[in-house]
């Protein structure tokens, strides 16, 4: 009731004021190093304000259509909801790639190959602010997916986030707040039915890497007396240590879904506002790659799924050490990414 409509008023007042800003961040431009990263950030900013304005305006259409949120759980509305997702994503996307010069390349046995008509668990990196609206929009307009998602209580307050995701089956949660069974729970019941055409999409992390996080986790490891698994998430370069219960209450509650492995590279790295800032323009090649493990390959006991688990972050590990686009230096003029 404040934040979505302040994101309504301050995205119309941004946009008819559009011309203002540019020439503002124009003149800024030249003492500022790099390409144009002043004008680039300043029409990001205005063109996702208005993104989530016009998000939200789509989605209060759907709400009234729905007899004012009464048949809104219906499966009608539900298809609807996904078809807006799919709408709002690719139009997201067609501006990053035309501002930010990025091109996303799949590789490997996705959702289509894979076989197609099976639910798929998808088990993903977690690598930065862009990696879960490049593997949603993936899932939704390449691969026709309908995604459930567990994802972090925060992104709530992205008002258009808040209202589309708690319409449809995902799950928020809060890392740290919420008792393991607890969550173990809440993420089989939504794994619980999945159709030939969902993806029911996890990060086992639980957070984006960073070397503390790295640490902090192999020390729990060690603290409770893990001593095998704490070695072995020490040899992992790019990856936090695999929190495994949330992903066996989903392959229990969904025996029949495969699973598929997600690695990602070329926005790693991109863990802050600083980050994202010295990147700009990008002029990056985000490939990602899929692995698919049909479900009659998924071990069933606890500790052959654990050693399974940690073999497959191992080798996602690997691919990204293999896959690493070259660091650009501080500040020197970016050069485009060869395809």
């Amino acid at each position: 009731m404040v934040i979505a409509p302040a994101v309504v008023l301050l995205a119309f007042t941004l946009l008819t004021t559009l011309p203002v800003w540019l020439l503002i961040a124009l003149a800024v431009s030249p003492v500022v190093p790099g390409r144009l990263r002043v004008p680039r950030v300043v029409f990001l900013l205005i063109v996702y304000l208005v993104w989530d304005a016009m998000a939200l305006a789509g989605l209060a259409v759907l709400w009234v259509a729905s007899g004012f949120g009464w048949k809104i759980r219906g499966p009608g509305l539900q298809r609807a909801h996904y078809v807006l997702t799919g709408w709002f994503l690719r139009s997201l996307f067609w501006f990053a790639r035309w501002s930010l010069h990025l091109t996303i390349d799949v590789v490997g046995t996705d959702p289509d190959t894979a076989q197609p008509g099976r639910p798929e668990i998808v088990v993903s990196r977690h690598a930065g602010p862009g990696d879960s609206f490049t593997l949603i929009h993936a899932l939704v307009n390449w691969f026709a997916r309908e995604p459930r998602i567990v994802l972090k209580a925060a992104l709530q307050w992205d008002p258009a986030v808040d209202v589309l995701l708690n319409r449809l089956p995902n799950r928020f949660i809060s890392p740290g707040r919420t008792g393991t069974a607890t969550l173990e729970q809440q993420i089989g019941e939504l794994a619980t039915g999945l159709d030939d055409n969902d993806a029911f999409v996890i990060f086992p992390e639980g957070g984006n890497f960073t070397l503390r996080r790295r640490a902090s986790a192999i020390a729990r490891l060690w603290s409770r007396g893990l001593h095998d698994l704490a070695a072995r998430a020490e040899s992992l370069n790019n990856l936090l240590p695999p929190k495994p219960g949330g992903l066996f209450a989903a392959i229990d509650a969904a025996p029949d879904a495969g699973v598929i492995f997600v690695a990602h590279t070329g926005l790693d790295r991109m863990t802050s506002v600083a980050d994202v800032w010295r990147e700009l323009p990008m002029d990056k090649r985000l490939v990602m790659r899929f692995w698919s493990v049909p479900p009659e390959e998924v071990p069933t006991g606890e500790q052959e799924r654990i050693d399974w688990l940690y073999d497959w972050w191992a080798r996602i590990d690997a691919w990204i050490d293999e896959n690493r686009p070259e660091p650009r230096p501080l500040w020197t003029r970016p050069g485009r990414a060869e395809a």
